[in-house]
């Protein structure tokens, strides 16, 4: 298993849409979802995450879901702002934490190539792709999907667009034992989609289980596609996407 710790590729300018992203769902943790208490987690997940078949208008409503415990959803009409308000939502800490990690290790540098208004509308869009596939591939699921996973999604497919040969540094989880390794960018993302991938394939088989691989796999793909046209234009933007090999 790998883990990115760092990369060896510095910024020009502070990443402001950056801390802004991760301070926005810091704060939906805190003040929306009550800290992942119990209660609090509950109700932001049903009323604020996107549930597939909620949306499509596929299940009945009033309809419960359980969620855990005692504690359930009960479906109503859909409701679009959910394909936005779930990308700042979590289940829990790690889950969180681990978001919010990935998204500072890679999004300062996909950013100073976009700048943070374009980086911004870019994050979103690459959200509302990886929604769209996850929808697709499971129209009639009832579980609330919520977090940031595939807008961060675009951000690494972005990065390996943009700086292929940057070298990220990893953690490297071996059983009980573990180093670190750098590795090109195109490489462990590359490792990174293959897992995604391997995740993702027995979910076209029937419902998936907690962690939305399509959706990872649709932002990535969306980053890709998205990381040229929405960069910036001028000469130094794109001597920093396009030209910069750190060794």
């Amino acid at each position: 298993m790998l883990f990115p710790i760092r990369d060896v590729n510095p910024t020009v300018r502070r990443p402001v849409a950056t801390l802004a992203l991760i301070g926005l769902n810091v704060a939906a943790w805190i003040f929306v979802q009550g800290w992942g208490s119990g209660l609090p987690l509950a109700q932001s997940l049903c009323s604020y995450g996107l549930i597939p078949g909620e949306l499509l208008d596929l299940a009945s409503i009033g309809t419960v879901i359980p969620l855990s415990g005692d504690v359930g959803c009960e479906l109503g009409e859909g409701w679009a702002p959910s394909l936005i308000t779930h990308m700042f939502l979590h289940a829990g800490w790690f889950h969180l934490i681990g978001n919010m990690w990935f998204l500072w290790v890679f999004g300062d540098n996909v950013e100073d190539a976009m700048g943070p208004g374009r980086f911004i509308a870019f994050y979103l869009l690459c959200g509302l792709a990886a929604a769209a596939l996850q929808i697709m591939t499971q129209p009639g699921a009832l579980i609330p999907m919520v977090g940031a996973s595939g807008a961060i999604g675009g951000v690494l497919g972005a990065y390996a667009k943009l700086y292929p040969r940057a070298y990220v540094v990893n953690f490297v989880f071996l059983g009980i034992f573990f180093t670190t390794i750098a590795l090109p960018a195109f490489v462990m993302l590359g490792y990174w989609f293959f897992i995604q991938l391997l995740g993702a394939l027995p979910a076209l088989q029937g419902p998936g289980g907690g962690v939305a691989f399509w959706a990872h796999i649709g932002g990535f793909v969306a980053g890709l596609l998205l990381a040229g046209p929405m960069h910036r234009s001028d000469y130094y933007a794109q001597h920093i996407a396009q030209s910069k090999t750190w060794l």
